[in-house]
């Protein structure tokens, strides 16, 4: 459990956040600005609050009231930054060594060999900094924050100076991370896609303020969403289950609380967990089942709010089951059709709009 309640300013900026969330990923989500990285510096013990407490699993690392402060080096925790920041003079095995360094014997529980094969580091152990690609750094630079043994993890915008294939690699094996280790993470990010795929928990922050925080598939389906993530990035997050592999057609079916999704093919077993993204932009809607067309997605649903803030857009949220999708039409067709809350219809949803990197395993 984390527990963050602090507030400081700095220069004009103000920060009060206040949340709580318990998940192997807490996704702290919002646009540059927002104040993300001054909550993780002072979780780290990098920055100081001027009130409040910060709590990891009921230890207190802050309290402003009972003056408890504890110094970075005793908070036991591992920050991966933006930049690797490996030391250029070092090998990948001494960098890794270092971190391992930081704490005596007895309060080692990860081992170096098991960091080394969990992140694909073996091939790299005699390699300086400066013969590895980008994400081949960030890997060694996570394991070094690892072999530092915390009780925690914060990522600061790991992926940010990576190109979009090093992303997918970096993210595949923060999954294996977080299935493997059970150490908790609060990842850092404005990417929808990254908190989509890996946040089971997200806490959004907005001019310093947590807006909204929850469950990753409820927060995001909710229009207070829609300002953090930008006008192109609003949409919403499913649970949901391979049901069946078309291996002749090369697509995969999810089964989730609502129906069915085709999605392009997925490498995972039939009963496997996968959270899918929609974008709202890729939802359109129909008033009557469609008939003779490509599209392969069409789901019944029922249109439960519409949020008509200005422009030529309008967002409406909908039932599909139990789970919630988001689409985009515009006002002109909100008006033709005479769509309203209560109304009955049928989300569209295009196959080939599904992608790497809107698909992640649970």
């Amino acid at each position: 459990m984390i527990d963050v309640d602090i507030g400081q300013q700095l220069g004009d900026f103000r920060l009060d956040v206040k949340f709580s969330a318990e998940a192997p990923i807490v996704g702290l989500f919002g646009r540059s600005g927002s104040g993300k990285t001054s909550v993780v510096n002072a979780i780290a013990g990098i920055g100081t609050p001027e009130r409040g407490s910060i709590r990891i699993n009921k230890e207190v690392l802050y309290d402003a009231a009972e003056r408890i402060d504890l110094p970075p080096n005793e908070r036991r925790v591992g920050y991966v930054f933006q930049d690797s920041l490996l030391f250029p003079h070092m090998d990948v095995e001494s960098n890794l060594r270092y971190g391992q360094r930081l704490r005596s014997p007895e309060d080692r529980f990860i081992d170096e060999a098991r960091i080394v094969d969990l992140l694909g580091l073996e091939a790299l152990l005699h390699r300086k900094p400066r013969a590895l690609s980008g994400g081949e750094r960030q890997r060694v630079a996570i394991g070094r924050a690892l072999l530092a043994q915390p009780r925690i993890l914060l990522m600061d915008e790991p992926l940010a100076s990576l190109d979009v294939p090093r992303k997918m690699e970096i993210l595949a094996y923060i999954e294996r991370l977080r299935d493997e280790l059970r150490i908790p993470i609060v990842y850092v990010s404005h990417s929808v896609a990254e908190i989509a795929r890996l946040a089971d928990t997200v806490v959004v922050l907005s001019d310093g303020k947590c807006i909204a925080s929850g469950a990753v598939d409820e927060v995001m389906g909710q229009f207070d969403f829609n300002p953090a993530a930008g006008w192109h990035d609003s949409g919403t997050v499913l649970d949901s289950r391979v049901a069946i592999q078309s291996v002749e057609d090369q697509l995969t079916t999810l089964a989730f609380d609502g129906g069915e999704l085709v999605v392009p093919h997925l490498d995972a077993a039939v009963g496997e967990r996968v959270r899918a993204r929609i974008s709202a932009r890729d939802v359109s809607l129909a008033l009557t089942k469609p008939a003779d067309i490509s599209i392969l997605n069409v789901l019944p649903a029922e249109v439960v709010a519409i949020d008509e803030a200005s422009g030529p857009a309008v967002d409406l949220q909908l039932a599909v089951g139990a789970s919630m999708l988001v689409a985009r039409i515009t006002r002109r067709s909100l008006r033709q059709l005479g769509i309203r809350p209560g109304f009955k219809v049928h989300a569209l949803v295009k196959a080939v709009a599904f992608d790497e990197r809107s698909v992640g395993y649970v």
